[in-house]
């Protein structure tokens, strides 16, 4: 309690209520200090200086100072300092002494919270960059817009790059905050700027940092890519700590969503767009800004375009790293698509790397295990048959073109017997027929045309006929032709002698 403070205010004839309201101490103490004020005689003539009056006070109130209020919370100091600095609201800290035998009030606990918070304000301290040296980044909620494929309000989400130096911002409206989004919005704005910044302070969302640690933070594969690809170098700030990144956080993203935003009817996420880039250049450029007391756009522009690095000859290929699994049917899911892998893969997880042409699949060690041309809508597939099983591939690349093409070659026996499989009404032989060609690598072509010369010459064209010729040799054994013997065409004897003769025969008895 500052004894000179509450001397000074008594001197002021100040009023009970308010030096108690100002000091925060019970009136009673207060009057019981302006008797023993009015005892040494400080209350009229020139004032002690400051170390004589606390000198008088240590000197004269360890015998006559009136009675100190001591809060019914002091005993438990220690556990509440626990509390307040894990950031335990007032009311959960009463609860939790009452659990240890406190019986005081509520408003004790948070008179004395209170009185802790003020002994030890947080303290800030105010970093500013040279020109050129860094740019802070950040996401915010932008309200709904209108999605010009549905016509229905769709969340929006403004992505806002400050450079630290000018306060010059770069501005944009995006559905996701997806990698790929992150990845282009940082092309965009470099493009915008006509330059990159030495550094990037970014927030800690999963697009940019996979795991937020302060002293190890993993940054996401294809950011880094991004770093590297444009030079500059990745600072993410602490977690749970947005005043590292204060000039994007209060001076870009509050500052988008109390201007430009504020009072703004829906439109379109394109039209949002173009307005706000000339926002950027005329509203939020040209105003004088409350920190550095100049314009924006005019410090970019004088001095820190300057600084910024050179854009290199061509943009980031938007690559995208991600971990995927090899499932069962020798397939990755990537964005709704589905590329192969080999087999032998099966179960274990890869590394995808997704450009705007090609997607590439490399092993943990980072060896290439597959390549495919980029899927452009979900559910298609990219496959490579040499990543498929070997039993399993014929079964797959079967068509009744591919399985003609290749009967003509072998045979045309061959091809009349997968015909006549194919032109089957009611069940599809398309498996039979593939079954049928397979038998030429194992017997070879000659003896499969002349094993289906065969059944066709017993009007037999089946599959398992063919098999059986095969396994039996008949196909390599001389087939007997039937002996045909020539129609009578005239009696050898007359009509009435072949009368005369039946009519001799005796009737059955």
């Amino acid at each position: 309690m500052d004894i000179c403070e509450i001397v000074n205010q008594l001197r002021c004839e100040a009023s009970e209520r308010q030096i108690s309201r100002d000091m925060q101490i019970d009136r009673r103490t207060v009057k019981r200090y302006r008797e023993w004020a009015q005892e040494q005689g400080l209350l009229e003539g020139d004032l002690p200086g400051l170390e004589e009056l606390q000198e008088m006070a240590v000197r004269s109130l360890t015998t006559t100072a009136p009675p100190q209020n001591i809060s019914s919370v002091e005993p438990y100091r220690e556990v509440v300092e626990k509390m307040v600095k894990a950031k335990v609201e007032s009311a959960a800290i009463h609860e939790r002494l009452k659990e240890r035998g406190y019986t005081g009030s509520y408003s004790a606990v948070y008179r004395f919270v209170r009185r802790l918070k003020d002994q030890t304000p947080d303290a800030y301290v105010r970093v500013e960059r040279d020109p050129g040296e860094e740019a802070q980044v950040d996401f915010g909620y932008a309200g709904r817009m209108i999605d010009p494929e549905s016509g229905k309000l769709r969340k929006a989400w403004a992505f806002v790059m400050t450079l630290s130096w000018s306060r010059h911002q770069y501005v944009e409206f995006v559905w996701d905050q997806k990698v790929t989004t992150w990845l282009r919005l940082h092309r965009n704005a470099f493009e915008f700027f006509r330059g990159v910044p030495g550094r990037i302070v970014p927030d800690n969302l999963k697009a940019a940092i996979i795991r937020a640690c302060w002293e190890d933070p993993q940054v996401q594969y294809s950011y880094r890519e991004c770093a590297q690809h444009y030079g500059f170098r990745i600072a993410p700030c602490r977690p749970r700590t947005p005043e590292h990144k204060g000039k994007v956080e209060q001076g870009g993203v509050h500052y988008v969503k109390r201007n430009f935003l504020g009072g703004r009817q829906a439109t379109t996420l394109q039209q949002a767009n173009r307005d706000v880039l000339v926002w950027c250049h005329t509203t939020a450029g040209l105003r004088i800004h409350g920190t550095v007391k100049e314009k924006p756009l005019e410090r970019f522009e004088q001095v820190e375009k300057a600084h910024l690095k050179s854009l290199p000859k061509t943009p980031y290929d938007l690559i995208v790293w991600k971990q995927v699994k090899v499932y069962r049917d020798c397939y990755v899911n990537f964005e709704g698509s589905y590329y192969s892998a080999p087999f032998r893969l099966i179960g274990q997880k890869l590394w995808l790397c997704a450009g705007s042409q090609q997607v590439r699949l490399f092993s943990q060690d980072y060896q290439l295990q597959a390549t495919h041309e980029r899927a452009h809508k979900p559910g298609q597939r990219q496959t490579n048959p040499m990543h498929l099983p070997p039993e399993k591939l014929p079964g797959l690349l079967l068509s009744r073109e591919a399985c003609l093409e290749e009967a003509y070659a072998i045979g045309l026996s061959t091809l009349e017997v997968a015909r006549t499989l194919l032109e089957d009404p009611v069940l599809d032989r398309l498996p039979s027929v593939g079954r049928l060609l397979r038998l030429a690598k194992k017997w070879g072509p000659e003896r499969l045309e002349a094993a289906c010369r065969r059944a066709l010459a017993h009007d037999d064209p089946a599959y398992k006929t063919v098999k059986r010729i095969l396994m039996q040799g008949l196909d390599q054994t001389p087939e007997r032709l039937p002996v045909v013997l020539p129609l009578a065409s005239t009696f050898a004897r007359s009509r009435d002698e072949l009368m005369g003769a039946l009519a001799e025969v005796e009737p059955w008895s």
